[in-house]
């Protein structure tokens, strides 16, 4: 069973019937305890890191899910939900994150700009990532592929080797996903990417 949290942020329902769809037993839970019994968790996140710490923190879901991930059991992050999982963001304030991933949450400069054009912030739309090292999630995607983001703030982390994808924006190259261990992460939306999504939540789904 691939447990969804839901902490009353975000889009749950299309990334439980992507899952559905690709024949994975997924289900969109409020309930705390129900991580663990869960085989694998995802943890999305739309919109400010505060609102999505604050909710996953009021909702009791930190402790179960440090848990979880202390067992060596399968998690996905998903946008916010990946920057959570680090130290801090500096998003509206210092804000203190989960901690299992050193590095913080930045914001992308202003005014950066690219072809002779000021670059909008948030970085959002389809955008091409570059594989760093052979993650789960991305067996059979390919260097180069194009998913979809939204988001003003980036991870900058602190140890390359957690950095599994990156992605170019203006003068910024940022970590798009991240593998560390047990954790898996992206800051995209495979829910949003199409093919290249799918891909990724069937290889998630078969860990």
């Amino acid at each position: 069973m691939i447990n969804i949290i839901d902490y009353e942020v975000g889009n749950l329902r299309s990334v439980e019937k992507a899952f559905e769809k690709l024949g994975f037993a997924a289900n969109v839970s409020a309930r705390p305890e129900d991580i663990a019994s869960a085989d694998k968790v995802v943890l999305p996140g739309v919109g400010a890191f505060r609102d999505c710490i604050d909710g996953l923190r009021r909702g009791g879901f930190v402790k179960p899910l440090l848990e979880h991930v202390g067992a060596g059991k399968p998690l996905l992050g998903i946008c916010v939900g990946m920057q959570m999982l680090f130290e801090q963001s500096e998003e509206f304030g210092v804000h203190e994150g989960l901690g299992l991933v050193p590095g913080k949450v930045v914001r992308f400069p202003s005014g950066m700009i690219e072809g002779g054009e000021r670059l909008k912030v948030p970085h959002m739309g389809w955008n091409n990532i570059r594989l760093k090292k052979e993650s789960p999630i991305f067996n059979g995607v390919e260097d180069g592929s194009f998913v979809y983001f939204v988001h003003s703030y980036y991870c900058a982390a602190e140890n390359a080797d957690d950095v599994a994808a990156t992605c170019r924006y203006g003068e910024v190259e940022f970590c798009a996903s991240l593998w560390r261990d047990n954790i898996m992460a992206t800051q995209f939306h495979p829910e949003k990417s199409q093919d290249v999504g799918l891909q990724i939540f069937k290889n998630f789904g078969e860990l």
